[in-house]
């Protein structure tokens, strides 16, 4: 039988599938941030700001300038790390919204191995910090895994409720045993210099952890397309009885899944911890999970849509800090927008949710 790809002719096949199916992703991803920003015109209109001016010193404040490209990407680097551990999870039919705490509790055990390992360590530290950090995401989210897999314990609820218990948790170490003596309250002792991570265009915050985020999402490119797990996830996120008969253990998938999602996680708070902030203090995490769950959404899981999803996300944060000094439009726009685009997250988890449902 002839190869449905090849052209009519016989001769090598057709790449107007392939094509087809990047078009049609691409148009899945713009189309809901075009209409959040067609949302945000709007509110800016109905303010009295012009909506075109807004977004141009927008895009100059988030590209403008290396500095600038710079500010962007180094508010990418924790989307790149929460947005792959959301999508390996909801590859699978699995509904984590649980990696904001697993990316708290992974920088604050980066923060304490940072500062309380001894310095004569050197250069090691850092590695040290990051395995500490990912073993302890990684047994953090290992564990709703273990109760949706074994118990039928609905993830959402579980892994919800453990983002809050991580945040009292943080909360209590962090004024208690690793409380600093020297910084005030609610931080530890700032972490070694040989502990810092790289800077890669000083004296820009954009650190080495950019580059071990988009190591990430390439690792779970491979994982996704090419190994035997990564179809054995794919399969039970998109028919769990199918996948089921054929012989894959659900269980076993579902537990794995949750434990490298926490040790993806828990990576990105230890680059956050050990490139960005030096410590850990409350407020560590200004929602880069739920922000990540949105990218992942977005790109439909796609590994470069992760990465232009994080970037889009990192410019809107990088541009809403400083576009308040040149204009009078109030940072609460970049608000509308992020919003604007989540419920568009929202909803496609709710698509998802259904579709399980229908194929369990």
């Amino acid at each position: 039988m002839a190869d449905a790809t090849a052209e009519p002719g016989g001769g090598r096949p057709s790449l107007m599938p392939a094509l087809e199916r990047m078009a049609g992703d691409i148009a899945r991803f713009a189309l809901p941030v075009l209409f959040a920003f067609f949302v945000g015109a709007v509110v800016l209109a109905f303010i009295g700001e012009n909506p075109l001016d807004t977004y141009a010193l927008m895009l100059s404040e988030g590209f403008g300038s290396s500095r600038r490209i710079a500010a962007t990407l180094s508010a990418a680097t924790p989307l790149l790390f929460t947005a792959v551990a959301t999508a390996i999870c909801f590859r699978s039919g699995v509904f984590n919204v649980g990696v904001d705490g697993a990316f708290v509790l992974g920088g604050l055990a980066a923060a304490a191995a940072g500062a309380l390992l001894p310095v004569a360590f050197g250069w090691s530290i850092a590695p040290l910090a990051m395995v500490a950090a990912m073993a302890v995401a990684g047994v953090w989210l290992y564990v709703p895994g273990l109760l949706l897999a074994r118990l039928d314990v609905d993830e959402v609820v579980s892994t919800l409720m453990l983002n809050f218990i991580a945040l009292g948790l943080s909360g209590f170490l962090v004024n208690t045993l690793l409380l600093s003596e020297t910084s005030g309250n609610n931080t530890t002792d700032t972490i070694h210099d040989v502990a810092e991570l790289s800077r890669l265009m000083p004296p820009s915050t954009l650190h080495s952890g950019f580059l071990i985020g988009l190591a990430c999402v390439a690792a779970y490119w491979v994982w996704a397309r090419w190994t035997p797990a990564g179809y054995e996830a794919k399969l039970v996120g998109l028919n769990p009885r199918f996948a089921r008969a054929v012989g894959i253990a659900i269980p076993a998938s579902i537990v794995l899944v949750m434990a490298i999602s926490g040790i993806v996680a828990g990576l990105g708070g230890a680059s956050h911890a050990l490139g960005q902030v030096h410590k850990f203090s409350d407020g560590f995490s200004a929602g880069y999970g739920f922000t990540g769950m949105a990218v992942a959404l977005l790109a439909r899981n796609s590994a470069f849509g992760i990465v232009f999803g994080a970037v889009l996300f990192g410019a809107l944060a990088s541009a809403g800090t400083t576009i308040q000094l040149f204009s009078d439009v109030p940072l609460d726009i970049v608000n509308v927008i992020e919003g604007t685009v989540m419920i568009f997250a929202v909803m496609e988890l709710g698509r998802l949710s259904l579709r399980r449902g229908r194929a369990s």
